[in-house]
């Protein structure tokens, strides 16, 4: 199995092109948070999915999918910025209902919707609409963890293992992990990392050295680590 590693955050060409080089799969473009650090503009948003199309690619590495982040609630808004930036995966990062999902994929058929799902302790603060979401067609869950204070996103707060695979009990969509994570903590996400529905994880502080920048060998830390998953055995 391949293990997707997204890393969230890229601001300019340099981080796409360090990125790209460090062997990221997907790298997330904030566009539509408010305030947030990585906050993008339509035109950026555009000028760096581009970038990431146009790295310099292999038969063993091809170029990173540009993934729109957006907390933004109105739809027909997040088609609008991903047509004209020709972004196809769609992170709705903030408390986006199921209804938005469907108008997403009624919109554009072809995107693929990841959901994140708001950990905070041992409660998910979607658990309730799991069936809806995967009803309006969403293609893949994210699991990340929120502060005690609400923070979303790039808390660098970790999750519990079993917390997170008794949520992945509860969906039927592919999921990947986020919180906190680090080329350090893989083991402890053994179980996680074994689940027939695990695909990836997604990294923001991580992946940065201590001046904030990304940082190519803690990136390729985390995906050696992190790709060394055991195969799943087949029930027969």
């Amino acid at each position: 199995m391949t293990v997707l590693l997204k890393v969230c955050g890229a601001t300019s060409r340099r981080d796409v092109a360090v990125l790209g080089a460090a062997g990221a799969d997907l790298i997330g473009l904030w566009h539509g948070v408010p305030g947030g650090p990585a906050e993008l503009s339509a035109g950026r948003l555009a000028a760096l999915a581009q970038a990431c199309r146009t790295l310099e690619v292999t038969a063993a590495r091809p170029a990173p999918e540009p993934v729109l982040v957006t907390f933004l609630p109105d739809p027909a808004a997040v088609l609008d910025a991903a047509r004209a930036a020709g972004v196809r995966w769609l992170q709705l990062h903030g408390y986006q209902p199921p209804a938005v999902v469907a108008a997403l994929k009624r919109g554009w058929p072809e995107v693929t919707v990841v959901k994140v799902l708001h950990i905070s302790g041992d409660a998910c603060a979607e658990r309730p609409l799991l069936a809806s979401y995967e009803r309006a067609g969403t293609d893949v869950f994210l699991f990340d963890a929120v502060s005690e204070a609400g923070r979303v996103g790039s808390t660098g707060l970790t999750l519990d293992p079993g917390v997170v695979l008794d949520l992945a009990e509860a969906t039927t969509q592919p999921f990947l992990l986020a919180g906190g994570i680090s080329a350090a903590n893989r083991a402890r996400y053994e179980k996680v990392t074994a689940h027939p529905r695990f695909v990836g994880v997604d990294v923001d502080t991580a992946a940065r050295d201590t001046a904030g920048a990304f940082c190519a060998d803690r990136i390729g830390g985390i995906r050696r680590q992190w790709r060394a998953v055991p195969e799943v055995e087949e029930v027969a």
